[in-house]
């Protein structure tokens, strides 16, 4: 299976859309219910609150999604978005909840692992992935102090999925910077060619 990042996006839309036909209320993280109804536990991943909430969140798992699809392939994003949103959705403390944007930041997290140097735009400034993780960490750490209605803290559990997600696959798909068997290689074939020019 190819794009499924796409497929994911496809699948909140079309979710969205059957809001609008049978409602929110029987998709959304109730929290008093969601041992009785567990189904919940994966419709609220899907389900979103407004059409704004719907754009952003699929633009932000198009762009990263599919970078990361690029890296690790399609079967481990599919199973990074599905299980974080579940887990974030198993400790929720929110008595509702809903929309993509703790799995979306599973995703965030393994990028700023596995491709920190790749360059986002975060306030209209170009900055490396891993800092863009760390600002919109502490964004989501005011925001749980100063409450402004988003799932801060279901942001913050992603990302901390993700992260943990990042180190154990950056030996086989991390960026050279954290792999050290290629800066290795690099090093040897560097001296194989100097040996080769100027010792005959």
């Amino acid at each position: 299976m190819r794009f499924v990042a796409l497929i994911l996006c496809a699948a909140c839309a079309l979710v969205f859309l059957l809001q609008s036909v049978i409602g929110t209320e029987s998709l959304l993280l109730i929290s008093s219910v969601k041992w009785s109804e567990p189904w919940r536990l994966l419709t609220s991943i899907f389900a979103h609150g407004s059409i704004v909430h719907l754009l952003s969140n699929l633009f932000a798992l198009g762009l990263f999604g599919l970078i990361l699809e690029g890296r690790i392939g399609s079967q481990k994003v599919l199973w990074l978005f599905l299980l974080s949103g579940v887990v974030i959705n198993v400790f929720s403390p929110y008595p509702r909840s809903l929309g993509a944007s703790g799995a979306i930041f599973a995703i965030i997290g393994a990028l700023a692992i596995l491709r920190p140097k790749i360059m986002v735009w975060v306030g209209g400034m170009p900055v490396p992935m891993i800092l863009a993780a760390v600002i919109w960490l502490f964004q989501d750490i005011m925001g749980v102090f100063v409450p402004d209605g988003v799932g801060n803290l279901a942001h913050i559990s992603g990302l901390g999925i993700g992260v943990i997600a990042g180190f154990a696959w950056r030996k086989r798909f991390g960026d050279p910077l954290f792999k050290k068997e290629d800066r290795d290689l690099e090093l040897d074939k560097k001296l194989d060619e100097w040996e080769e020019k100027y010792m005959g």
